[in-house]
């Protein structure tokens, strides 16, 4: 049958029809993945997540949908705090569009979630692996500075000192006026530290604080200069500055456990009130739960107070249960286990998250302290010395009870450090008093309570951010600042 006049006027605007809607499918993931976007930005999740992965079903195969797989990956990771959720993700991304540009972002986030999973040098292989690939197959992307960053600081877990400085170097080169540049130059100066090079590692920070004088990492270099040039090179003799803070006194319920956060964070255990408490401003504020016989105290990366017990370890509120004889003292290595002396045992109790416990042989060990090698430092009474430690548990530094003081000294009361590898201890014996150690073992400063006019019952030692000593004294209920 012919067509009417009116029906061929309508078939050229069919024709033209069926190129627009073919149009409109190509650009159907390009919506989607903006609609899901526009959905992420006022945090309607839900709406969000359905909308991409509708993109990723229809249109697998778009550069779209890798930018949508990385996203849902990220919503894991920042907003349900799911790591674990996020790795197929991001194996998705490298199977399936290796040859997109997000597919140098999920390998960079993968080597990141693999990296603070691991909790010894045999996990770090995988993660490794994906920084590696970061830089080999895509050494123009943005993400190659972080990838070497990154790199740098599995080297210095590794105790390869210079590698790590050598991957510091390269990051910093990539783009020299970028933060991961300038935390790569903050740790290139603590990896030439390690290295014994202590003239390199001040000079680099002093750069840093050169081109960077208003930076977060000025900041930080500045406190890392001062310490080391007074615990190092000036070496003052300890004096007593009094009663600590504000000269108060009797203020305290018989204080007996100190420790510092990474940040400088003071905290304090007092016996009387099975309580751990934050200090900030004067003011003491509750830093967990009440618990009764608390006997090591820690603080962690995150803000955490820990509490160890004759039952166990207190974390996040809640007891986890651990045979342990006489606790005496704890620390965090650079992988995040747990270590606890235990003077009645035959070795240290090494609690790995989410892994088998191990001991490592050390009888009579009374105090513990983090290094920032990713060990810790170990007194043994039994043995008479004190021990610098790798993450495995062997020694790399042995230091005699009493070396180089006036006279020797038979008990470790307690230990302290700081991030750069100071080592403070209460002593007791011939020689009663204070002493600090550098990252080499070697003796830097000392004091006998006598001489710095102190009487009481000093059962705990704090070091902070300018190199002063905190004690806690039990029998007169205050703290004392030694500077």
């Amino acid at each position: 049958m012919p067509l009417s006049s009116a029906g061929m006027r309508c078939f050229p605007l069919v024709l033209a029809i069926v190129p627009a809607i073919h149009a409109q499918d190509a650009d159907l993931p390009e919506r989607l993945f903006r609609s899901g976007e526009r959905a992420y930005a006022i945090r309607s999740y839900p709406e969000a997540l359905e909308t991409w992965n509708q993109l990723i079903q229809q249109a697998p195969k778009s550069p779209f949908a890798a930018h949508a797989l990385m996203n849902l990956a990220r919503y894991q990771v920042e907003v349900e705090k799911k790591p674990e959720a996020a790795l197929p993700l991001l194996e998705r991304i490298k199977a399936e569009h290796l040859k997109s540009p997000w597919a140098a972002e999920a390998m960079l986030l993968r080597g990141q979630l693999l990296a603070a999973r691991c909790h010894g040098p045999q996990d770090l292989k995988e993660s490794q692996a994906e920084f590696n690939r970061v830089v080999d197959l895509f050494p123009d992307h943005p993400c190659v500075q972080q990838a070497r960053f990154e790199l740098g600081r599995s080297f210095r877990l590794l105790g390869q000192w210079g590698r790590a400085l050598q991957s510091y170097i390269e990051a910093i080169r990539l783009d020299p006026a970028s933060a991961v540049a300038r935390q790569s130059q903050l740790e290139a100066a603590e990896a030439l530290d390690l290295m014994g090079d202590t003239t390199g590692c001040l000079r680099m920070l002093q750069a840093l604080r050169n081109r960077f004088p208003q930076s977060e990492e000025s900041r930080e270099a500045e406190w890392r200069i001062k310490v080391r040039v007074k615990e190092r090179i000036q070496k003052p003799p300890l004096r007593s500055a009094g009663p600590w803070p504000d000269g108060r006194t009797k203020w305290l319920k018989t204080p007996t456990l100190l420790a510092t956060g990474p940040e400088g964070e003071f905290y304090l255990y007092q016996d009387d009130l099975d309580q751990a408490s934050r200090l900030k401003d004067g003011q003491l504020s509750p830093a967990g739960p009440v618990v009764k016989g608390a006997k090591a105290m820690l603080a962690t990366a995150s803000g955490q107070v820990w509490l160890v017990t004759r039952q166990g370890v207190v974390k996040d509120g809640a007891l986890q249960p651990q045979a342990f004889q006489s606790p005496s003292g704890a620390a965090l290595d650079g992988w995040g286990n747990l270590w606890v002396s235990d003077a009645r045992a035959p070795g240290i109790d090494v609690l790995v998250p989410d892994g088998p416990a191990r001991s490592v042989p050390l009888p009579g060990a009374v105090a513990l302290a983090s290094l920032p090698t990713g060990g810790v430092a170990a007194a043994s009474d039994a043995s008479r010395a004190l021990l610098f430690m790798d993450a495995q548990g062997q020694t790399r530094i042995t230091v005699p009870y009493g070396k180089d003081l006036p006279a020797p000294f038979k008990y470790v009361v307690a230990l302290a450090s700081d991030p750069l590898g100071h080592v403070a201890a209460l002593v007791d014996g011939d020689f009663e008093g204070v002493a600090v150690w550098g990252p080499d073992g070697a003796l830097l400063r000392s004091a006998s309570y006598k001489a710095l006019g102190l009487s009481g019952k000093f059962r705990a030692i704090a070091m902070d951010r300018q190199g002063a000593l905190i004690l806690a004294d039990r029998s007169n209920d205050l703290l004392i600042r030694l500077d």
